[in-house]
C-alpha cells in the first residue's frame, strides 16, 4: 500500500526519467521528419499499391466486424436459451452456414475489388489522379505538421536539458585547464587540481537558527587590528561573538597603525551593505551607534585570545548587560579553531565566504585583471611571494641580501615594540624552515615541481626587497606580472595610495588562479589557502621549506644533480597540493592549524552527496555557480 509518496518513474522521483521521455520525442520527431525527406518520392510512386492493400484491410475489418457482431448475437441467443431453449440444433445448423455464406461473398468481393483497383491505378485513370492528389496534400499537411512539432519540442527539450545540467551537476567551479577533462586533451598533472568528488560546502543556515527573538544585550564595537587578512578572519571571529552575546554588532573600525598605515575604512574597502543583508536573519548589524548611545562611554575590553564560547556567553554577555556599550580593542585570534557549537563554525564561514565581499569598484578590477592573465586560454599561477621588507625584518631573514640591506631590516626589528623577537640568527632559521622562500628558491621551486619557462606568474605581494631579488626569478619565468603591471595607471589612480585595497585585489587574483603557492604561511597565504579549499580544493601548493632548504643547498653544493633534486622536491610535494585532510586539534590553539586555513570540519562535508543542493548566484569573478548542500 503506497502513501502517496513518489515512484520511480515520476518527476518527483528525481526528474530524470520525464526529462529523459521529453528529449527521446524531440529525437523520435527529429528522425521522423529526416526519414520522411527521403522516402517522400518513393512514398508517392508507391501509393497505389498501397491504397489496393489498405482497401483489402479495410474489407478484412469489416468481415471481422461483422464476424464478431454475429458472435455477439449468438451469444445472446446462447443467453436466450435459458428462457426459450426452442430448435437449439437447427439454430446451430443455420448460423454455421450463414458465417460459411458471408465469407465466401466477401472474399470475392475482395478480390473483384482489388481487380478494379489495380487496373485502374496501373492505367493512370480518374482514380489513380484522385489517389496521389490526396496523398500528396496528406503528405504536405503531416510535414508542416511534423515540422511544427519538432521546433516546440526542440525548444522544450532545451528547457529540460538546461534544467538537468543546473540541477544535477556535482561538480564544483572549473580552472582554465580543467575544462579540457571533457575534450580530448587530457590535462597535465602539474594543473591538475586533487580529488575531492566526495566532498561538498555544508554551511547553510538550519531554519530553526535565526536571530535571537530576545532584545539586544547591548552594542558590540570592534576594532580589527594587523593586515588585511588578519582583519578580515577578525571580522568573522566577531560576527560569531556578537551571536553568543546576543549583541548587535556595529560596523568594524579597521587599523591604521600596521605596518602599511593604511587609512581605509570598512567602507572602503568591503561591499558594507552586502556584509549587513547577507547576515540579517542571524546577527543585527548597524552601520553605526543609534544616536540615544553615542553619549554612552563604550566599556572598552581586549578579549582573551583563543577564548571558547562560554567565555563570550558568559562574562562578556554579563558585562554588556551591565554597560550597554561595549568596545573590543583586537579581533585577532580571539575565539579557538575547534571546539566550538557547529552552529557557530558555520556562522563564521557564512561571514567569511559569502557575506565579506570587496566593494564593487575591488571586485570589477579584479575581474579585468583576470581576463588579461587568462586572455590567451592559459592557465596562470598565483605566488604569494612574501619577501617584503616587513616580513624579513620581522623574521630576521637576510639570505641572498646585502650586507647594506641586512643592516637596513635590523634596524626596523628593533624600532618596532611589539616585535618580541629582536636577536635572530638568520642561518639557523632558515635551515628550520623558519625564512621565506628567496625569489631564487621560488623559481628553483616551481621549475623542479615541473612548470615550463613560459609560464605566467602574478606575483601576489607588495614590493619585493632588494635591489636584484628578483633577477634570478625572471631569468626562469620571464612572464611575471603584478597588479602594478597589469592594471593600467587610470585604474590603480585611487588604490595606489591604499595598500589593504590592493591586498583585496590581489586576494581574488590568487583565488581565482588555477595554482597558488606560497613562500611563507602568513595571514594571506592562510586566508586565501582555506578560501579556496572551500571553493572545491584549488590545486594550492604547500612548500616544505625545511626539506627543500637542505635540497637547494645540496644543489649548489653540487652534491646532488637536477635530476635528482627535481625527483626528490616531487616526491617531498606529492601530497602538499591541497587535497582534502581534517584539521586537527593541537597542543595548544596558537600552534594548532588554523580555521580559517582549513575550514574542514565545520563549512566542509564528506561522504554522501545525497542532501539538498541549492545553487547560489555569482558572487566572485568566474566562479561559475557554487553548490551549497543543507544538512
Amino acid at each position: 500500500m503506497t502513501t502517496g509518496g513518489s515512484t520511480p518513474g515520476s518527476p518527483r522521483f528525481g526528474g530524470v526519467s520525464a526529462h529523459r521521455r521529453r528529449a527521446n520525442d524531440v529525437t523520435a520527431a527529429a528522425e521522423f521528419d529526416i526519414m520522411g525527406q527521403q522516402h517522400q518520392q518513393d512514398y508517392i510512386q508507391s501509393d497505389h499499391l498501397q491504397a489496393a492493400v489498405d482497401l483489402f484491410s479495410t474489407c478484412t475489418i469489416t468481415s471481422q466486424n461483422l464476424h464478431h457482431h454475429h458472435n455477439n448475437n449468438n451469444n445472446n441467443n446462447n443467453n436466450n436459451n435459458n428462457s426459450n431453449n426452442i430448435f437449439p440444433s437447427r439454430k446451430k445448423f443455420l448460423g454455421r452456414n450463414l458465417r460459411r455464406t458471408l465469407l465466401g461473398f466477401l472474399i470475392i468481393v475482395v478480390g473483384f475489388s482489388v481487380f478494379l483497383r489495380v487496373t485502374y491505378t496501373a492505367g493512370g485513370g480518374p482514380l489513380a489522379e484522385m489517389e496521389e492528389e490526396a496523398v500528396s496534400r496528406s503528405w504536405s499537411n503531416a510535414h508542416t505538421l511534423v515540422l511544427r512539432d519538432y521546433t516546440s519540442h526542440v525548444m522544450k527539450a532545451q528547457r529540460v536539458l538546461a534544467d538537468i545540467d543546473s540541477s544535477s551537476s556535482s561538480s564544483m567551479p572549473k580552472r582554465v585547464l580543467e575544462k579540457s577533462l571533457d575534450d580530448d586533451n587530457p590535462v597535465p598533472e602539474i594543473w591538475m587540481k586533487p580529488n575531492s568528488s566526495r566532498y561538498y560546502q555544508c554551511i547553510t543556515r538550519p531554519r530553526d537558527r535565526s536571530k535571537s527573538s530576545f532584545p539586544t544585550n547591548g552594542y558590540l564595537l570592534v576594532h580589527a587590528n594587523g593586515g588585511l587578512n588578519q582583519m578580515r578572519t577578525g571580522i568573522c571571529d566577531m560576527v560569531a561573538v556578537a551571536k553568543m552575546m546576543n549583541a548587535t554588532l556595529v560596523l568594524p573600525s579597521l587599523d591604521h597603525q600596521s605596518f602599511w598605515t593604511d587609512p581605509s575604512e570598512f567602507k572602503d574597502i568591503f561591499d558594507w551593505r552586502h556584509f549587513i543583508d547577507e547576515l540579517k536573519d542571524e546577527v543585527e548589524i548597524v552601520e553605526s551607534l543609534p544616536q540615544e548611545y553615542t553619549k554612552v562611554k563604550p566599556f572598552v575590553k581586549a578579549p582573551v585570545s583563543w577564548s571558547k564560547s562560554s567565555y563570550y556567553r558568559g562574562e562578556m554577555k554579563a558585562l554588556l548587560r551591565k554597560h550597554k556599550v561595549i568596545q573590543f580593542t583586537h579581533s585577532d585570534g580571539r575565539l579557538v579553531n575547534n571546539g566550538l557549537a557547529s552552529s557557530y563554525q558555520k556562522l563564521r564561514c557564512r561571514a567569511n565566504y559569502e557575506a565579506l565581499r570587496y566593494s564593487d569598484e575591488i571586485e570589477s578590477l579584479s575581474r579585468r585583471l583576470i581576463e588579461r592573465l587568462r586572455s590567451d586560454g592559459e592557465p596562470y599561477i598565483a605566488l604569494h611571494l612574501r619577501y617584503e621588507k616587513d616580513m624579513l625584518a620581522f623574521t630576521g631573514c637576510s639570505h641572498n641580501l646585502t650586507k647594506k640591506e641586512s643592516k637596513v631590516l635590523e634596524k626596523m626589528r628593533y624600532n618596532v615594540k611589539h616585535w618580541k623577537e629582536k636577536e635572530i640568527n638568520c642561518t639557523e632559521k632558515r635551515k628550520q624552515g623558519g625564512c621565506p622562500m628567496s625569489p631564487r628558491e621560488a623559481a628553483l621551486f616551481l621549475k623542479a615541481m615541473g612548470y615550463p619557462t613560459n609560464t605566467k606568474i602574478y606575483i601576489v605581494a607588495g614590493e619585493i626587497y632588494g635591489n636584484n631579488s628578483m633577477d634570478a626569478f625572471r631569468k626562469e619565468y620571464p612572464n611575471v606580472f603584478s597588479h602594478s603591471t597589469l592594471a593600467t595607471t587610470d585604474e590603480l589612480l585611487i588604490l595606489n595610495r591604499y595598500q589593504n585595497r590592493l591586498a583585496a585585489l590581489d586576494y581574488n587574483v590568487a583565488l581565482e588562479s588555477d595554482v597558488f603557492a606560497y613562500t611563507y604561511d602568513g595571514n594571506m597565504a592562510k586566508a586565501v589557502q582555506g578560501h579556496r579549499q572551500f571553493e572545491g580544493f584549488r590545486k594550492t601548493i604547500n612548500p616544505h621549506r625545511l626539506h627543500f632548504v637542505k635540497l637547494i643547498d645540496q644543489l649548489d653544493a653540487g652534491e646532488i644533480s637536477w635530476e635528482t633534486f627535481s625527483s626528490q622536491v616531487k616526491t617531498i610535494h606529492k601530497e602538499r597540493v591541497g587535497a582534502p585532510y581534517k584539521r586537527q586539534p593541537g597542543p595548544s590553539p596558537k600552534l594548532e592549524e588554523s580555521f580559517y586555513a582549513n575550514p574542514f570540519p565545520g563549512c566542509i562535508c564528506g561522504g554522501s552527496r545525497n542532501k539538498t543542493i541549492r545553487v547560489l548566484p555569482n558572487q566572485r569573478p568566474s566562479h561559475g555557480s557554487s553548490l551549497r548542500s543543507s544538512e
